[in-house]
């Protein structure tokens, strides 16, 4: 791989800037028949909870106007299960390995999962999905996702952070008023970079049934769709932070991919698009390697925040 494509994540440093989302690529396995796996700047497992979880019930998928909604509800084997057969398999692939973490009851069972996963070399950083609906806390009204609470951003990630001095990678939701305060938090947390956005929540309603098309009523919206709320919230928390910018929400190809370059990511993260086209991510690294010939570009890292306005 061209040393122009590498670029560092915290410790974490990438061959190349161009992953896989969490929820999208299943555990690496699923896709080895369709792509080069090796190919990949990183995987981002899907998301790991301390007990086995069966998920929502279905239907849990559905179709919208350039994207999809999803409500699979964090289903997955568990910490033990994902250790004794997941984790195997991932190691043998040769790409860096990135846990997604989420917890149902709070921050010490985030760190008993990380404290866990730190001892296998193989794991080189973690993502915390602390944007997913299942993971929430109680405030006088409601019950809230922690990534919309700057407070409780910041005390989460700051006792986590304690429990680890691997790469940690915070993945911040978009359904908050000001993305930035929860950006600013997580940076003097001790996070070493942000991933944005994780899906924006949506429904859709079968008007002959008058019923949900999924059967959580709301769920997760992703796909092209999403990309210009993705790209401005890339834009805005780049203005705030210095820390590296996983960008993510609706990339397809390579035009969409340079998007989230300029608007200030450090690296991208094909997350829908994997659905539509098992060896998308590869085809968009190839992608970015002509741009960068093509426009005589040094290294990748020039490209990112270089939107003129």
């Amino acid at each position: 791989m061209p040393d122009n494509l590498s670029v560092n994540i915290g410790k974490l440093r990438l061959e190349n800037p161009v992953m896989v989302c969490s929820g999208t690529f299943g555990y690496g396995e699923e896709f080895k028949d369709f792509l080069p796996l090796r190919k990949l700047g990183a995987i981002v497992t899907k998301t790991i909870t301390l007990n086995p979880r069966q998920g929502n019930a279905p239907p849990r998928t559905c179709e919208t106007p350039g994207g999809m909604l999803n409500s699979i509800g964090l289903e997955n084997p568990g910490l033990s299960g994902f250790i004794n057969e997941k984790l195997p398999i991932l190691k043998t692939i040769g790409v860096p390995i990135i846990v997604s973490v989420a917890a149902e009851s709070g921050v010490d069972e985030f760190i008993k999962i990380i404290c866990e996963l730190d001892k296998f070399s193989e794991v080189l950083a973690f993502e915390l999905n602390i944007s997913c609906p299942n993971v929430g806390h109680e405030s006088s009204t409601k019950k809230r996702l922690i990534a919309q609470d700057a407070l409780a951003t910041f005390e989460m990630v700051k006792k986590i952070r304690m429990a680890t001095k691997k790469t940690l990678i915070t993945k911040l939701s978009p359904n908050v008023t000001d993305i930035t305060e929860i950006a600013i938090a997580v940076s003097q947390a001790g996070s070493d970079a942000v991933s944005l956005i994780n899906t924006l929540i949506g429904m859709s309603i079968d008007v002959k049934t008058k019923r949900p098309k999924v059967a959580a009523v709301t769920a997760g919206l992703s796909g092209p769709a999403i990309r210009p709320i993705a790209l401005r919230m890339v834009w805005e928390v780049y203005q705030k932070i210095k820390l590296p910018i996983i960008g993510m929400g609706g990339i397809i190809d390579t035009s969409s991919a340079l998007e989230f370059f300029l608007a200030g990511s450090t690296a991208i993260g094909v997350g829908t698009a994997n659905f539509i086209d098992p060896a998308a991510a590869v085809k968009i690294l190839q992608g970015i390697k002509e741009y960068l010939k093509e426009n005589k570009i040094k290294h990748i890292n020039n490209l990112t925040g270089g939107l003129k306005t």
